[in-house]
């Protein structure tokens, strides 16, 4: 998980297009009738540091007496969720990736959340796009079993819950069966290398069906060289991804605080790419969804200055000159493999057959 920036938009965040909800209100209950799992009020929930599989969590009720509460992840604030309006988004970043998703067509979404941590993103699509399919991986198996205890989450099949490696369960899922992929896994306050190079990348776009939407939060410190090369990156990975009828830079983009572009503090920024149908693909553009997000019209650029906290949006030739000299992230070469004591005078011995070639670990439990 990575340390989101905590400033606290109003009680009610823009992003969100429903009513509020009361401070208390009943118990919900599932479209079937069935109770929810999850805390009504944060007096329900424990206030001691609890163990789990990577580390500790702590969950921190607002100071206001309200119902939002804080998931601090060893330390670092990961979550907020408000326990009674699941449309309620506080983090920045957060209501950066849901005016993107406002701007989808609408209907119900297929999402993929790398990095679950509370399940923000997940509760809110599921409030703003009824009828979704979602699924959150997080690493920590013992937080994936207690987010389910804690927070009122939508159950299977509108959003299951993996415990798992990011990378090793992007890889399982099939080719373009997801309309957005969303990428918040971090180390402390960290990204881990191994999601954010070209391959990693590649693999989110052939998950994405075309016009699909890949975000992902980058944090990162001035003079944010990490930011501008996940930029070149995802570039790179779109021109690999097949013919294509335009610049890769017309498909990507950066979303910040005109502040954190400057470089003057650390934090989070959203970086956009939109998977677009391949020109040479027999009907490309029949369906309008296909045509993918515009990140040049006026509309996500004017909601993201309307957000409390005004936000940029970098693309085409800006973002461009943003990334700069930046070179695309690759993954580090495979290990040579150990040489075989027995077989070490035979320089064209073969593999044995039936060897792993893609080195994933077995995958952790899905809890419904």
């Amino acid at each position: 998980m990575g340390r989101k920036t905590t400033r606290r938009a109003p009680r009610r965040s823009s992003a969100s297009s429903s009513p509020p909800t009361e401070p208390t209100p009943p118990a919900r209950r599932g479209r079937t009738g069935a109770r929810q799992q999850g805390a009504g009020t944060t007096r329900d929930l424990p206030t001691e540091e609890v163990r789990t599989s990577t580390g500790t969590a702590r969950l921190v009720p607002d100071p206001d007496g309200s119902t939002g509460v804080t998931l601090l992840v060893n330390g670092v604030p990961s979550s907020h969720l408000d326990l009674a309006d699941p449309g309620l988004l506080t983090f920045e970043y957060m209501q950066q990736m849901a005016a993107v998703l406002a701007a989808l067509p609408p209907g119900p979404l297929r999402v993929v959340h790398l990095g679950a941590a509370g399940c923000t993103l997940a509760r809110y699509v599921e409030h703003e796009r009824p009828d979704s399919r979602q699924l959150a991986v997080d690493l920590d198996a013992d937080l994936v079993a207690r987010v389910r205890e804690w927070f009122s989450l939508p159950r299977a099949p509108r959003l299951r819950l993996r415990a798992g490696d990011a990378r090793a369960e992007l890889a399982t899922l099939p080719d373009a069966s997801v309309d957005v992929v969303v990428r918040d896994v971090f180390a402390g306050d960290t990204t881990p290398g191994h999601v954010t190079t070209a391959g990693f990348v590649g693999d989110v776009l052939r998950v994405l069906r075309p016009g699909g939407v890949y975000l992902a939060n980058c944090a990162d410190r001035p003079p944010l060289a990490l930011v501008r090369a996940e930029l070149a990156t995802a570039v790179a990975a779109l021109t690999d991804d097949g013919p294509r009828d335009r610049d890769a830079w017309g498909d990507v983009g950066l979303i910040a605080e005109p502040g954190q572009l400057k470089g003057r503090r650390y934090g989070n920024l959203v970086l956009v790419a939109v998977r677009r149908p391949s020109a040479a693909s027999p009907g490309a553009g029949d369906d309008p969804a296909e045509a993918g997000l515009d990140l040049d019209g006026a509309t996500l650029a004017r909601t993201l200055r309307s957000l409390p906290v005004p936000a940029t949006l970098l693309t085409g030739q800006e973002a461009r000159r943003f990334a700069g000299t930046a070179a695309p992230i690759e993954d580090p070469p495979p290990p040579a493999a150990a040489a075989d004591p027995a077989s070490s005078s035979l320089p064209d011995a073969a593999a044995p057959r039936g060897a792993a070639a893609d080195g994933r670990h077995a995958v952790g439990r899905e809890d419904g």
